[in-house]
């Protein structure tokens, strides 16, 4: 580590220690402090000079360090970091490398850990992956070795805080006006929905959207794993999992927050994924009187995501046959929307199917 980036380092901590022992201290003051360290230590250096470290301390002092500025990029999507060396981003569904380094392993260890910390998480050679929800609702994943071969890897997904609506999506192409009205009907009729599709296919975006069209006098409970959803609606519960401690203690998994919000006297239940043994309680629950339920799930069509919410059903491991759950499916979902990610990195509501009894 050269003398700068020493220096760097020497202020930041000592910047970093004093902002977590001041409760209120905010962006604007800790930068004004930056400048005054930067000024005092730093006096022989440019004026130019002085500015890169003071932009580069804050930066570092955000918790994110030089992921920052790819952060405060409206235009990025995704951010994706493969190793101290290997970053990149997706813009408009697209990827791309961008210029943006980590100085070293140990800089992007450090990141890491000023990232999750905040956040009651943390990674080690114990538990070597850990999911996350940022303050601005991004959600953020992190391997470390020896499960990651080439070196700690970041996936930051960001949530815009304005969150696209239908009149948008319909705007964008991702879904025809038609197709929006129909929607909506079937969701003032209290219809059960799953939205299926790949990876990044926009499906949480659309679960956001179309949820502007239960009426708001409706009380609405949001499942997550990270919470994701962002509701305009005045009565709205939102419970998210917890993973297990480092001593394997306290986890709440979706299928735990699912059971206990049948309790909470839903009028509308909203799972942001089924990804697990859960969707044998959802099945239940819209088989008991819970009807008008939104969810999603990944698959490559309408058909494969009903094939998979079965699937995950018999991970439930109670002993039913396929055929009974196939009949709790076909009784409890209505109707299934896919959305998928068309070549130019658009998403597009390519089907909605009615589920046949």
């Amino acid at each position: 580590m050269d003398a700068r980036a020493r220096l760097s380092e020497e202020i930041r901590t000592g910047l970093v220690e004093r902002r977590r022992s001041a409760a209120g201290v905010g962006k604007d003051e800790i930068g004004d402090a930056i400048r005054r360290e930067v000024d005092e230590k730093a006096m022989m250096l440019s004026a130019g000079t002085r500015q890169e470290l003071v932009d580069r301390i804050e930066r570092e002092a955000s918790g994110l360090g030089p992921l920052e500025i790819l952060i405060e990029d409206p235009s990025v999507e995704e951010v994706m970091v493969n190793g101290p060396d290997l970053v990149y981003v997706e813009r408009a569904g697209r990827i791309e490398r961008v210029n943006v380094e980590f100085e070293d392993e140990e800089q992007l260890r450090n990141t890491i850990e000023r990232i999750l910390a905040p956040l009651g998480r943390r990674v080690d050679e114990l538990s070597p992956m850990a999911d996350a929800r940022l303050p601005d609702g991004s959600r953020v994943n992190v391997v470390i070795p020896p499960l990651a071969v080439d070196g700690p890897a970041v996936s930051i997904r960001r949530f815009p805080g304005d969150r696209p609506t239908v009149d948008d999506l319909v705007d964008w192409g991702s879904m025809t006006r038609d197709q929006a009205e129909r929607l909506e009907k079937e969701i003032a009729d209290r219809r059960s929905i799953l939205i299926s599709g790949g990876t990044g296919s926009g499906k949480t975006t659309l679960l956001n959207a179309l949820s502007g069209f239960i009426d708001p006098a409706e009380r609405i409970v949001t499942i997550e794993d990270a919470a994701e959803l962002c509701l305009d609606q005045p009565h709205v519960v939102r419970l998210e999992s917890r993973p297990p401690s480092i001593e394997g203690r306290g986890q709440v998994t979706i299928r735990d927050l699912l059971r206990n919000a049948l309790r909470m006297r839903p009028d509308r239940i909203l799972i942001g994924e089924v990804r697990g043994p859960e969707a044998l309680d959802l099945l239940t629950a819209l088989n008991t009187g819970h009807d008008g339920a939104l969810s999603t799930v990944h698959a490559n069509s309408c058909a494969d995501a009903l094939a998979r919410i079965e699937v995950l059903a018999l991970m439930a491991d109670v002993g039913l046959p396929l055929d009974v759950i196939g009949a709790q499916l076909r009784r409890g979902i209505d109707l299934v929307v896919h959305i998928a990610r068309a070549r130019n990195g658009s998403r597009v509501v390519t089907e909605i199917e009615e589920v046949a009894r």
